[in-house]
């Protein structure tokens, strides 16, 4: 029996079809009309969005909202748990830097961060950008940080008051407080600065919102006068610029999904011509750091696919002068590495589980740092000073709040300096946390991390979120979310499903969630839902899943494949309308994206392995389970009419009678909310659905 009882007819998109043949296939489009022509400009400003399309979103809202009105009292109830569970006064372990350490805080009841600075010695606190301040005034506003110069003088800061991911960079005098009158618009949200703190470089978005052009920045000066650095001519090509530790060198970084390439500028001379380290070769991944006199170079380069360390001399950086360090070893991936005077460190996972490893420059004797709990997180931050012996990293478990520990190469003494506070309370004995192993379609073993009161029956009752992700490489860590207690309390097993398409299980489990093999993920989405159903961690008929962006894609694909082994399905922000997003090359992301998910305009092969799963072309008549589509009307990712078109043609096409819902957010974007506690009331809003679909409310 349905828990949506007495709705009102949902709103009907009109059909307009258009037809688009490409290699000789023609398919038509009834919702095309749903993607506003003017996106670019619309992106900047909202308002200009043509008003039979805001008619229509508004209707949907008004829908979801009715159908949703019974879940209010939960939805509060979920935020006030939520909220309970943050310090919300919290403040980060501030971060040494020559003679000053920087951190962040939150104020009680603030929506956004506060930064601020100290002695070394952790006296004479100042506040230099307060977030909430900013905020004022603004229905979206999102901070991209405060980067200091040198000197300590200054400060770069960065905002987006749109969500549409255009950031205003702003120069902040940290002594005064008060702004320069130097303006920079349409940036990727960062900048770098020289040395001297006269001058920054940036990356400027283009009008289809790609990073393709590096610009350097006099301060005092306007932005029209900025000197063109580097322009990036394929549009298949992210950009972004960073520095080093010892402000030796700013790099340029060039890169798409497979392939990379960097472009180095010597800060002695800021108008130097950016030099080439090593030109793109398809398929070839690297990554620098500098270590003094020579670069470490992380690698896939010569059939490395779990990657590998080289060294070479920073004054001839060219793959000719490549010399191997730490050699690769085939499943052991190796995510990041840095460098300091004394000690070269990297973070690896093998087995799904990370290690930190840290080697001796001089001895090359090697130790690692690992923990013992059967799923858990680590995080690398490393330290913000070249010449040190200590580094910074975080560990936590699905049951186990974050720690921040500070840890001496040389002695290997580790020292805690914050554990996560749970005010409301925390019991990690209350909770079990599990690695468990789903058998695929081909033999192949997908992990699977539980996590469940210690209390809830294990006999198929139990309702069940199963989120996943499986795309671009990213793997989904077993860290702590104080939200998910919030589904363990009532009796839910909160499941993450590590599916190929992240890497997991190393870079070959990315490899098989990709491109023609992409079916993969979904196949092993699956697989996870039938071993839970199986063991009786959960049933089919309770079981919700949940994914974002890509992994909206996986719910759309999933939703198409097995809707009867799902109760409900939440689609954030979803990517589901691929091959029409394939194969318009103006939209931000396209061209970028071919590697992952292949060309449909130039290969006909590649136009049929996306038309095959693509979830919007793939919408049938069958019985869809309740699906709540999130979007953004300003997310330049995943654009609002992609979940716009697909609510509208499932709803045409579901032969049951589940609602099928579509919420999207006015004034965000990708991110959804930008306040802490804003972003709060939307994951409440997500798991009120997931409860009263399991009939749990």
């Amino acid at each position: 029996m349905s828990v949506f009882k007495n709705l009102s007819t949902p709103p009907a998109a009109p059909k307009k079809p258009v037809t688009d043949t490409r290699h000789g296939i023609t398919r038509s489009d009834d919702y095309a009309w749903l993607r506003a022509d003017n996106w670019q400009a619309m992106f900047k400003d909202p308002s200009i969005l043509a008003p039979e399309i805001r008619a229509h979103l508004d209707a949907e809202n008004t829908y979801m909202n009715a159908a949703m009105a019974d879940t209010k009292d939960l939805q509060k109830a979920l935020f006030t748990e939520m909220k309970g569970r943050i310090k919300e006064d919290d403040s980060s372990v501030p971060v040494k830097d020559g003679p000053y350490a920087y951190g962040t805080l939150f104020v009680t009841g603030g929506e956004q961060p506060h930064y601020f600075r100290e002695a070394r010695d952790g006296s004479g606190r100042k506040l230099l950008l307060n977030g909430d301040k900013e905020n004022e005034g603004k229905s979206y506003f999102r901070l991209s940080g405060l980067d200091h110069t040198t000197d300590h003088s200054h400060g770069i800061w960065g905002y987006d008051d749109k969500g549409s991911e255009y950031f205003t960079l702003k120069v902040r005098n940290l002594e005064t407080g008060e702004d320069l009158a130097d303006v920079v618009e349409n940036t990727g949200g960062g900048g770098v600065w020289a040395p001297d703190g006269k001058s920054f470089f940036y990356t400027l978005q283009d009008e289809n919102h790609r990073p393709s052009k590096i610009f350097h920045h006099l301060i005092g000066t306007p932005q029209s006068e900025d000197r063109l650095v580097y322009e990036e001519e394929d549009p298949g090509f992210f950009m972004s610029v960073g520095g080093s530790l010892l402000d030796d060198y700013i790099f340029i970084d060039i890169h798409d999904h497979e392939t990379s390439e960097y472009r180095i500028i010597p800060t002695a001379d800021l108008t130097a011509k950016p030099k080439l380290v090593a030109a793109r070769e398809t398929g070839i991944e690297y990554e620098i750091t500098e270590g003094g006199d020579v670069f470490y170079i992380l690698t896939n380069d010569g059939d490395a696919k779990d990657f590998k360390i080289m060294e070479t001399p920073a004054d001839k950086p060219g793959k000719e002068n490549w010399r191997e360090i730490v050699a690769h070893k085939p499943g052991t991936l190796l995510l990041n590495h840095m460098a300091y005077a004394r000690h070269l460190i990297w973070l690896e996972r093998k087995d799904g589980l990370p290690r930190i490893v840290i080697r001796d420059r001089r001895s090359g004797e090697e130790h690692s740092i690992a923990f013992e709990e059967e799923a858990y997180s680590l995080g690398l931050q490393g330290a913000a000073e070249y010449d040190t012996d200590v580094i910074r990293f975080s560990y936590s478990s699905m049951t186990t709040p974050s720690q921040l520990y500070d840890y001496n190469m040389v002695t290997r003494e580790r020292t805690l300096l914050k554990t996560q506070e749970v005010p409301s309370g925390h019991n990690p004995a209350d909770y079990v946390t599990r690695r468990v192993f789903a058998p695929a379609w081909d033999g192949e073993q997908v992990p699977v991390t539980l996590l469940y009161r210690k209390d809830t029956p294990l006999d198929g009752s139990a309702p069940c979120l199963l989120y996943g992700y499986g795309a671009y490489g990213i793997a989904i860590p077993a860290g702590f979310n104080t939200n998910c207690l919030s589904l363990a309390d009532r009796g839910f097993v909160y499941a993450i499903a590590h599916i190929r398409g992240g890497k997991d299980k190393g870079f070959a489990w990315y490899e098989d969630g990709k491109m023609e093999k992409k079916t993969n993920t979904f196949k092993d989405f699956i697989a996870a839902a039938d071993y839970l159903n199986q063991e009786k961690f959960t049933s089919y008929a309770n079981i919700i899943a949940e994914g974002g962006s890509a992994g909206g894609m996986l719910m759309g694909a999933v939703a198409n494949m097995a809707p009867e082994k799902f109760a409900g399905i939440i689609a954030a922000v979803p990517f589901v309308d691929v091959l029409n997003t394939m194969l318009d090359d103006t939209l931000p992301l396209t061209p970028p994206e071919w590697p992952e998910w292949g060309n449909p305009i130039d290969s006909k092969e590649e136009y049929e392995q996306i038309a095959a799963y693509s979830p919007y072309d793939n919408v049938g008549e069958k019985a869809y389970p309740p699906i709540l589509a999130l979007g953004g009307l300003t997310d330049p990712r995943v654009t609002y009419w992609e979940p716009a078109k697909w609510v509208a043609k499932l709803r045409d096409s579901t032969t049951g009678d589940a609602p099928i819902l579509l919420k999207t957010n006015m004034d965000a974007g990708h991110g959804g909310a930008s306040g802490r506690f804003q972003r709060l009331e939307e994951v409440a809003f997500e798991y009120s659905f997931a409860i009263k679909v399991a009939g749990k409310m």
